[in-house]
């Protein structure tokens, strides 16, 4: 789901982000879910959390900017060249 997100509109890649963020969440609670079962190590779970988060920082700062690109700001928005428009 997130790779197709490349492809997308920004408008439709922050729905889609705050979905994979939403399934990340899950992901990660079934993980220390597990891990509190004992049905994991605890070294294997240190090792995948720290893996979730990482992902999870990417995929924040994705949506984060994604959010700050289309929100408009005094009547001005961001174009794909970096430049400003009124």
């Amino acid at each position: 789901m997130s790779f197709s997100c490349i492809y997308l509109p920004p408008e439709s890649k922050v729905t889609t982000l705050g979905k994979v963020l939403s399934k990340l969440d899950v992901l990660k609670f079934f993980c220390q879910l597990a891990w509190e079962s004992r049905l994991i190590p605890t070294d294997k779970y240190t090792e995948l959390s720290e893996k979730l988060e990482e992902i999870g920082k990417m995929l924040g700062g994705w949506h984060r900017g994604l959010l700050v690109k289309l929100s408009p700001q005094s009547g001005e928005r961001n174009n794909s060249f970096g430049t400003t428009t009124r």
